[in-house]
């Protein structure tokens, strides 16, 4: 077992429960037996994407205050947790996110506009293309737990070496959903992944009033399943322990829990103001943590990165948000029949009839 260096304050020791750690803040390498094997363009590809997503959420947060975008939850912050885990994914392994987790889906294929036409309202965001294997973000917290949980148990009866990974909060951890899907995986010893992106709130209720327990990883423990606790803001610990946890899904080994320590940047949602249940010293003391800037600290020594490279990555996500937030507001709009027709391969009789109340 190692232990994690990055001092926060529910960090655990147990004998029970792995904590993995790789990346000190500065970049520095100090569980070098733990390192994966990636080359040096799958080391820039996280940097790229990682440095992507930031900018691309920056600028979600300004479409929504400017009323183009809906509901949007911040995702600055969690970039480890969110790139490293689905890059450490097949294309045909499954993802059910959370509301916050738009960025593992888009990377594991979702077309970005669609993205947008899902946080505008949008029928049509939620028609995700064939050989994407998502779905579209949970609202209801936890209930994607128990998708999950039904996505890993299709893949074990089919005998398909394929895994389904979901992600959740703290505060989704606190759902009966939850506690469900992890006794039914562990009985069935089913090829899932539950992650907990463990960034202290659930909305404004903080971690240590959600749970008198040692962690969030040994939640596993009474379920008979892998409990690890991860440095969430270490992308390359994330990789590791998801790619792991991957590899015993898919050798028949079971369900593995994996507890994200990481630390929201911006508000839970355009509609939260932080500064009432967080103090500026917290949100300093997390921000030398920031999950881009250790990477990069790390790829700026071996020679990989430099900050023309990370302008050159904002740009390019600048120009991709112009263009995809340009064609989801150039969709048609949504029309009462356009919805009946969705959702009927044969529409009846009566709803045929109502649709011309709403030509």
């Amino acid at each position: 077992m190692s232990k994690l260096l990055n001092k926060v304050p529910y960090e655990v020791e147990s004998p029970d429960v792995e904590a993995l750690t790789i990346l000190s803040p500065e970049g520095e390498v100090v569980n070098p037996d733990l390192m994966p094997n990636l080359s040096d363009e799958q080391l820039k590809e996280l940097m790229y994407r990682m440095v992507f997503t930031r900018t691309w959420d920056e600028r979600a947060v300004n479409l929504g205050r400017q009323g183009r975008l809906g509901f949007y939850a911040p995702v600055s912050g969690q970039e480890a947790s969110m790139i490293g885990s689905e890059y450490a994914l097949n294309k045909d392994d499954f993802i059910c996110p959370g509301y916050r987790d738009m960025p593992q889906i888009v990377w594991h294929g979702l077309p970005l506009y669609q993205a947008f036409l899902y946080s505008r309202g949008h029928q049509h965001g939620g028609q995700i293309p064939e050989d994407v294997h998502v779905l579209m973000p949970q609202i209801i917290i936890g209930a994607q737990i128990l998708h999950a949980t039904g996505v890993a148990m299709a893949f074990k009866k089919k005998g398909e070496k394929r895994v389904a990974i979901t992600y959740t909060g703290d505060g989704g951890s606190s759902e009966g959903d939850f506690y469900e899907g992890l006794n039914f995986a562990g009985a069935y010893k089913l090829p899932v992944i539950y992650t907990v992106q463990n960034n202290r709130y659930a909305i404004t209720t903080p971690y240590e009033k959600q749970t008198a327990a040692q962690s969030i990883a040994h939640k596993a423990l009474a379920a008979g399943i892998k409990g690890v606790q991860v440095d969430g803001m270490d992308v390359l610990a994330v990789y590791k322990a998801v790619s792991e946890a991957a590899e015993r899904g898919r050798n028949g080994e079971g369900a593995t829990l994996i507890e994200l320590l990481t630390y929201r940047f911006r508000p839970h949602s355009l509609a939260d103001d932080t500064t009432k249940y967080r103090t500026k010293d917290e949100e300093g003391e997390w921000s030398l943590k920031d999950p881009i800037i250790r990477f990069g600290k790390y790829l700026a020594k071996k020679g990989l990165w430099s900050e023309e490279d990370t302008e050159r990555v904002k740009e390019e996500a600048k120009a991709a948000v112009n263009e995809n937030i340009k064609k989801a507001e150039a969709t048609e709009k949504m029309t009462v029949a356009g919805l009946i027709d969705t959702m009927f391969e044969q529409t009846p009789q009566h709803l045929e009839e109502q649709k011309s109340d709403f030509q």
